[in-house]
């Protein structure tokens, strides 16, 4: 049987640039922040972070789809990218855990796919010129055109990405490591370890994982929720979650991180991090092309260590904004920017990183032993 001729598809750029590729996923156009990862697999995983909401992620892999999709690694209900753009897609794909192909994973979700462009010139100009907005098109292939509608695209700063893909309501979590299940809040869980609830603001399901297969209650609350939301439901330690976009705008959870500052343990993860130290008076900034891969080197300062981590985000905390109370735990060793932090008086810290991998190292892993140490303690 004939192979249907690829459909032609256009990506833009603010600055002018256009890269003509083909298209694989669903039709359509889509604009949002271009910005690259270099991980070499974890495609599905990516594609399935809330992280990457109002972003068009570029794969620096060349070889992207080559061992399909499955359900057991996808990290949230659906994707929340606005495009994905790949050197080529592979279009047979191998592998025994394997239940279908990248391009219908993609034309089921709505997600509009970019392939056979020259990836390695679309990355090196955003390392040049930072990331950018751009838009991806199979239904308007005019340069002129598409690079106009590029510039007047949204950008990221200033805006509240995380509305868009927390939860509406709690759900009590008992998906473990090896297998996944939600039940209505107010169920008694199986498990009978200390009590952490989530504040979801795009969180990755394996970070969850972790905390339900120590033995912990799971309680996954919007990232919306009040401190005394909160604490009405009695936790022996809060986990803020990862998510998507500029930490600045969430004043709402600056609010309710400073309300529960000294009243619980915290930990928070990549934007929980970040709110954190807006929480206690610093300031973030935007990254040039921010850090998005699963091989990024972190210098831990109290052993002296270097793990290999995941790492997906655009914005950083400003170490000359700190606060006396937060102290300086981890470094970025690629350009030496804050990757943890830890307040000197309360249980509280966070790292910029993702120790729960999915997909990546497991090399952060004891950060949840530390947190859990905090919860067992609270929990006495």
């Amino acid at each position: 049987m004939p192979t249907a001729t690829p459909r032609p598809a256009k990506l833009a750029l603010e600055d002018g640039s256009v890269f003509t590729g083909t298209s694989f996923g669903a039709e359509g156009e889509v604009f949002g922040e271009v910005v690259f990862n270099t991980a070499m697999t974890g495609y599905q995983e990516i594609l399935t972070d809330p992280s990457y909401r109002g972003q068009i992620v570029t794969m620096t892999y060349p070889e992207i789809g080559n061992y399909g999709v499955n359900a057991a690694d996808i990290e949230h209900a659906a994707p929340s990218l606005s495009g994905f753009i790949v050197r080529h897609d592979s279009r047979r794909f191998s592998n025994h855990r394997a239940e279908g192909s990248l391009a219908d994973f993609l034309r089921s979700h709505n997600i509009v796919g970019l392939a056979d462009i020259d990836t390695r010139a679309l990355v090196r100009r955003i390392r040049s010129e930072g990331a950018m907005r751009g838009v991806i098109s199979t239904v308007d292939l005019d340069d002129e055109s598409l690079v106009a509608k590029a510039k007047q695209s949204p950008g990221l700063v200033g805006r509240d990405l995380v509305r868009e893909v927390m939860p509406e309501a709690p759900i009590i979590w008992d998906h473990r490591l090896d297998e996944w299940t939600t039940v209505p809040a107010g169920k008694t869980p199986e498990g009978r370890g200390p009590h952490v609830v989530c504040l979801d603001f795009g969180m990755k399901w394996n970070i969850p994982r972790h905390f339900r297969s120590r033995g912990n209650r799971v309680t996954v609350m919007p990232g919306s929720s009040s401190a005394e939301e909160i604490l009405a439901a009695e936790p022996d330690g809060v986990f803020l979650s990862n998510g998507p976009g500029d930490p600045e705008p969430l004043t709402y959870a600056h609010e309710t991180i400073r309300e529960l500052l000294g009243k619980t343990p915290i930990f928070g993860i990549c934007l929980g991090h970040q709110l954190l130290a807006l929480a206690c008076g610093g300031e973030t900034f935007k990254l040039k092309f921010g850090h998005r891969g699963v091989n990024q080197p972190v210098m831990n300062l109290e052993t002296g260590k270097v793990e290999i981590t995941t790492q997906n985000h655009g914005f950083a905390v400003d170490e000359k904004s700190l606060p006396e109370v937060l102290e300086v735990t981890h470094r970025n060793l690629n350009d030496d920017t804050i990757a943890g932090l830890r307040h000197r008086e309360a249980a509280m810290f966070g790292v910029q990183y993702h120790p729960e991998s999915a997909s990546g190292p497991h090399d952060s892993h004891y950060l949840f032993e530390q947190f859990q140490q905090q919860l067992e303690a609270a929990a006495v």
